[in-house]
């Protein structure tokens, strides 16, 4: 079986991780534990994005070097990691030593596909990127605009992003490069239809002294996006390294709808042009809004998964925002939904399901199981939508046997078995038979949940694993009461 290589993108150091790259996180974690569960080598990366005006920016602003202001933001998103659960395998800084060798090594490489020039137009400093004139917002032209763009007009070195323009198109439309959702795929093929230009890739070092220089040119750094970009693989050790020629192709980049263009067309472009494999996927997530509105420091409306976890656990806030946040598009985010979700189907759905089935057989058969029998449910659809990352559904397959088994509790009433079965052996066999089914049902339930929930799962094959029953202490999610902002 082929190895598994999942990325998420790599986020800038100019502010703290919000929920929505929480989100990333937990969707790359996943799709890494799926794989290992089904005992493929898996190798799942994440790290920061280090360079560029904002950071230069930022830094200044806080009176730090950038190097300092980069160690202090980057170690936030590291410490991020345990706290959601992460099982990544590398975290890689764009500041690392290796990767800024491995970057100037893959600028010598392209250096057929770039040439200098003249770049004159704007830059959004806020997503560190030249804007092409068919995407210039007017409003943001206007200097007084609080995001108002850059006018530049500089000597940059080009790379010939146009040159590949059909050969991007052509992988993408025939799904050799595949996007998710269709939606984000007809948006990037509608870009490629009028071609590519030729982008910048850099930036004098007059302008900007905070980045990789260009090899063999002490006035220019490389442009931050295109050396980013180039995480995917220096991470791996390209071009010599063992673990390149193992885990390449990338089998999924996870990523935000916002960088689509930088994912679906610039670093497709540099792979051809270093004659690498394209990835095999990209998922593109949406956004999350806070109460209907975009999350924005002005509205004050920015929470931190931290602040989820603290309140809840790792477990609650990957349930929340992999089964209620729809895997295809925008979603929202409340204190009353999160909460809502918790007590309605952890609390009263899953933790209810494994507290009668403890309870039942420490009362009727003194904690002993006996034979668990395999619960044999039909997964396939669980395994559909794992394959085209609907985390949603996948998650609503789960549920589906949650309350299947609270169902089954109900009408087969294991109480009522029990009140005969001291005098009849029929009765307490068919108890124990009912009772190990119950058993089984969690144990499948567990092994669906292991990649989103993994202390969940562990704890529910916990109290069965020994063929008797291991209590827990307390209830599996103890009701939540008034857990918002406020509580």
């Amino acid at each position: 079986m082929s190895n598994y290589y999942v990325t998420t993108s790599i986020p800038y150091v100019n502010g703290d991780p919000h929920i929505g790259f929480g989100m990333e996180l937990v969707v790359a974690d996943v799709l890494a534990r799926y794989a290992r569960q089904q005992g493929i080598t898996t190798l799942f990366s994440t790290g920061t994005d280090e360079h560029g005006t904002k950071v230069a920016e930022k830094a200044e602003e806080l009176q730090l070097s950038p190097e300092k202001y980069a160690d202090k933001v980057s170690k936030v998103f590291v410490d991020l990691l345990p706290t959601l659960n992460i099982s990544n395998d590398r975290f890689i800084r764009t500041t690392d030593p290796a990767h800024e060798k491995r970057a100037q090594i893959i600028w010598a490489a392209l250096k057929d596909n770039i040439y200098k020039g003249t770049y004159t137009g704007w830059y959004d400093v806020r997503q560190e990127e030249f804007v092409p004139a068919n995407q210039v917002d007017k409003t943001r032209t206007d200097p007084k605009h609080p995001q108002a763009y850059q006018k530049l007009e500089e000597e940059n070195y080009f790379f010939r992003l146009s040159s590949f323009s059909g050969a991007i198109e052509e992988a993408i439309t025939s799904g050799a490069l595949q996007i998710v959702p269709q939606s984000r795929k007809n948006e990037i093929l509608s870009l490629l239809g009028s071609g590519l230009e030729d982008i910048s890739i850099s930036r004098p070092k007059s302008k900007l002294s905070w980045g990789v220089p260009v090899p063999g040119d002490s006035n220019q750094v490389m442009y931050v996006w295109f050396e980013a970009l180039m995480n995917y693989i220096t991470v791996l050790g390209y071009p010599e390294h063992q673990d390149f020629k193992d885990y390449w192709p990338a089998n999924t980049h996870v990523i935000g709808k916002d960088i689509l263009r930088f994912h679906a067309a610039i670093w497709p472009g540099m792979l051809m042009a270093l004659s690498i494999p394209l990835p095999k996927a990209l998922y593109v997530h949406g956004f999350i809004n806070v109460e209907g509105k975009k999350m924005s420091k002005s509205l004050g409306n920015v929470i931190s998964p931290t602040e989820i976890v603290q309140k809840y656990n790792a477990d609650v806030f990957r349930y929340f925002f992999l089964r209620h946040i729809p895997s295809y598009d925008d979603g929202d985010f409340t204190w009353e939904r999160i909460e809502m979700a918790y007590n309605s189907e952890l609390a009263d759905q899953l933790g209810n399901a494994l507290s009668r089935t403890a309870a039942m057989i420490v009362k009727y058969q003194e904690g002993l199981i006996g034979d668990i029998p395999s619960a044999e449910h039909d997964i396939a659809q669980f395994r559909e939508s794992m394959a085209i990352f609907r985390f949603d559904r996948a998650l609503d397959e789960i549920w589906e046997q949650v309350k299947g088994l609270n169902q089954y509790i109900d009408e087969t009433k294991p109480w009522e078995i029990a009140k005969n079965k001291d005098k009849n052996q029929e009765d307490a066999e068919h108890l124990r038979e009912v009772l190990a089914y119950m058993a089984g049902c969690l144990l499948e339930i567990a092994e669906l949940l292991e990649p989103f929930m993994p202390d969940t799962a562990a704890k529910i094959e916990n109290v069965f694993s020994k063929g008797y029953i291991q209590s827990l202490d307390g209830p599996l999610f103890p009701k939540a009461e008034a857990k918002n902002a406020n509580a």
